[in-house]
Parts: C-alpha cells; structure tokens; sequence
C-alpha cells in the first residue's frame, strides 16, 4: 500500500468538509453499528482463532462493549458538538464567548492484539464522532481479526474516510513517518516511547493507553469469599491478557493462606480442575508470549497451576505464594493467568510499595474500611480503578479511561473520546457598538486606573 498517497488522499478527503456535519458523523456511526451485528459470526470466527475466545466472551468483552460505546456516543453527539457558552470578563465587554469543538483532522490508531476489535473500534467511534478521517492499524499477532476488521471498515466506509492498513512493524514505523494530525496507540511502554518519539518529529500529540503492573489489596476487612471471586474475574478475563488486570496482589498477612484458598476454589469453579481441558479457556496469542510467561514460574513457589501445554499455547491459572519483590514475576507486566501474592502487615506498606513503583494503569482494593479507602484514593495514584471489585471500571462510557505515568497518558471513553479527538477552539465575539477606549496608548492615570480596576 502507498502509505503517503493514502494520508494524502484522506487529508484532502477531509479538507471537503465532508466530515464535518453531525448528519454525516451519526451516519458513520450508525453503519459501524449494523456492520457489527451483521458480522458477529465472522468476529467470533476470528477471535477463536487467533485467542480460542468462546462466543460469550467475543461479545462480553469485543462486540458488546462496542455496540454499548456505540449507543452512549450517537445519544450525546449532538450536545457535545455545540458550542459552549463561558463568562466573558468585565474588561472584555461588550462581548461574547465560547468554545468549539473542531476535529483534529487525519488520526492514526495502533491497536494492540489482545482485544483486536474492541480497542480498534472503541477509539475509531471517537474518531469518527469527532469528525476526523481515520487510518487503523491493527496488531500483526491477531491475524485472523485484523483480516476481518480490515473486511469489516472496508464494507462501511471508503478509504478516504476510514482505511485498515495491515503489516509488521515495518509497515508501523512507515505510518509513524507520515505527519498525522493525532496519534493514538494502545499497546507497551517500550513500542509507547517510539510512537511518541516519531509523533515529536511532527509535533503530533498523542494518546498512549500502555499498561503496568496493576496491585490489588486485600485488607483485613474484606469479604473474602466475593473479593477471590471477583479477583479471579478479572485476572483470568482472555486468560489474563488484559491491560488492567489485576497483576499481583497485596494481602494482609492475617488474612492471605484463607484469602489463596478461596481463589483456588473459584479457579476450579469457574474454569474447571482441568482447565487446559476446558475449550472456551483462552490461549496465549503466540509461543513466544507463551514461553515469556512460563519463564515467570518459579516452581518453588507455585500454590496450584504452574504447568501450560505448547501445543495449545493454554496455561494453567497459577498462583505463587512466597513472592519476593525481586523476583522476575514481579519485574514486568505478566500479561497470562500468574497470580503473585505478597503480604503486608500495615496497609500504609502496601500503598508505599506500590507508589514506590511506576504508577500503574488500575488499582483495585477489596476493604470495607473507609479509611483504607481514603488512604489509597487521596495517597496513591494509578489510572482508574474499583473497590471492591476488578476490571468493570474500563465498561463504562461514563467514565474516561486512561493511565497516569509510565501507564500512559490521556483518556478515552464516551465524552472522553470525543475531546480527544476534537481541538476545543476558544472564541471571543466582540461587539461593535461600543469600544472601551482604556485599552489603547496613550496609558494616561485615568486609563492605568481603569486596567487595575478590570484586571485584577
């Protein structure tokens, strides 16, 4: 594909302002949405091959969230892109002011490989919403989903105005070359730091949701049987192959042998005692990511799992007991179903741990203590999260979801997605009729004495 040809052909697309009308943006919006239902076979076809996702889990976590992305920002779209009234200082009278949200203009979405159709879609809908031309490129590790995300825009829209590039990291590195007018890319820190190097070359901002080793505390005071399940919820979502989930835990050492025991109950509830037998268990994307969190398992500490078949790419939801902040499960996001436990005797040790980390994408603490809330809510920063539960706080399109940090910058979701693929032009409408003199040379007293009057 000629890339520079295909931005150029997308900018002067958008110079047409053809974009630009709510009509044409619901009308986007609108065919996204019915490509979706009409293609969910094909979505759930590529999902099982390139994860072994079951149909449920395809539409929980991929069609469903974006069908419900879809909805919340067609319902609001209008409001958001009218202009916004502000106070208009004194000194500035007679006059009006506002703000007007205008579209960036040609963006480029990197969309990682975990979940291929939802955070490919979710930010190309405020992308669209906003007004812009849009080029995708999808992860090279989920094959099967790239094809049919590329099948599935191509029947939508036409390339001027939406265009799914495919390719390796040649093809990535190609596109960071070109002058876009916003970047957003959802993947590692590593990749993170080069896409916002190459968007520095041309001044372009940037959207970097990245990721983390996302803590979850457990105190003394949390129900112990909902917090287990609840956790295992969210650490073994697409086999743990989530930005937020949780990616060790930090327990209070009175409650953590009964806390380990509970999670190995609701493992084998929720996904069998054999679970490298159960289908809809989601595999590892590939045997390199495979022997990666493999390599994590320290067979001295493993409480229940530890063992994965090559063959399959599936591993056993494991949990290690005894972990030390040193050990290599705890230098990198695991990004698998390896569940690290580490104790803590004071809650203010668990939030100095973390916060003497790189902050992280989520945080989830399991308390009914409001104190323990506070602590970690005013005292600790991460991204987003949940008390008392995992993972849900990223399915809402009322809440904007991004990270602080090294976990990332910006936000995305509902409104969220709309400002930041919009430029939120300021305006000041001045009236004619009358035009306060102190403003202009010569500054005479009575004039100085006006400035300070107004100005202050």
């Amino acid at each position: 594909m000629d890339i520079p040809a295909l931005v150029r052909a997308q900018r002067t697309w958008f110079q047409t302002g053809a974009t630009l009308p709510a009509e044409a943006r619901q009308a986007a919006l609108d065919k996204l949405r019915r490509a979706l239902l009409s293609w969910e076979d094909r979505i759930d076809a590529a999902l099982a091959s390139d994860l072994n996702k079951s149909p449920a889990e395809s539409y929980l976590c991929e069609v469903g969230m974006t069908l419900a992305e879809l909805r919340a920002v067609r319902r609001h779209l209008a409001q958001w892109m009218r202009p916004q009234g502000r106070l208009t200082p004194l000194a500035q009278f007679p006059g009006k002011s506002f703000t007007l949200a205008e579209p960036r203009g040609v963006v480029l979405i990197l969309s990682p490989w975990n979940y291929p159709f939802l955070l490919s879609l979710e930010p190309l809908v405020g992308a669209l919403a906003a007004g812009n031309c849009c080029i995708l490129k999808p992860s090279e590790h989920a094959p099967a989903s790239s094809a049919v995300l590329r099948e599935l825009l191509a029947s939508c829209f036409p390339p001027e105005l939406v265009c799914v590039v495919e390719g390796d990291p040649e093809v990535s590195r190609a596109l960071l070359a070109e002058k876009f007018d916003y970047i957003f890319f959802t993947g590692g820190a590593q990749v993170g730091r080069q896409v916002m190097a190459a968007a520095a070359a041309h001044l372009t901002p940037v959207t970097l949701e990245l990721g983390g080793k996302s803590p979850c505390v457990v105190d003394a005071t949390a129900r112990l049987d909902l917090a287990a399940k609840r956790l295992v919820f969210g650490k073994l979502l697409n086999c743990g192959q989530t930005c937020v989930a949780p990616d060790y835990v930090l327990a209070d050492r009175r409650i953590k042998d009964e806390l380990i025991a509970r999670i190995r109950r609701w493992m084998a509830a929720l996904y069998g005692t054999e679970p490298l037998d159960n289908r809809g268990y989601v595999r590892m994307v590939n045997r390199r990511h495979f022997d990666r969190v493999m390599g994590l398992i320290d067979p001295n500490k493993v409480v229940c799992g530890g063992t994965g078949d090559p063959e399959t790419l599936k591993i056993q939801p494991t949990i290690l007991d005894g972990v030390s902040p040193d050990d290599p499960v705890m230098e990198e996001e695991i990004f698998g179903p390896l569940l690290p436990v580490l104790t803590f005797d004071r809650l203010q040790e668990a939030a100095d741990f973390i916060n003497r980390r790189p902050h992280p994408l989520a945080l989830y603490l399991f308390s009914q203590d409001r104190a323990a809330r506070r602590l970690f809510l005013e005292r600790v920063p991460f991204g987003g999260g949940c008390i008392n539960d995992t993972v849900i706080h990223l399915a809402s399109s009322r809440l904007p979801f991004g990270g602080v940090g090294d976990s990332g910058m910006g936000s995305y979701h509902g409104r969220a997605s709309f400002d930041t693929f919009s430029h939120r032009k300021s305006v000041v409408v001045k009236g004619t009729w009358f035009d306060p003199p102190f403003r202009y040379p010569p500054y005479t007293s009575w004039k100085e004495t006006l400035i300070r009057l107004f100005l202050r």
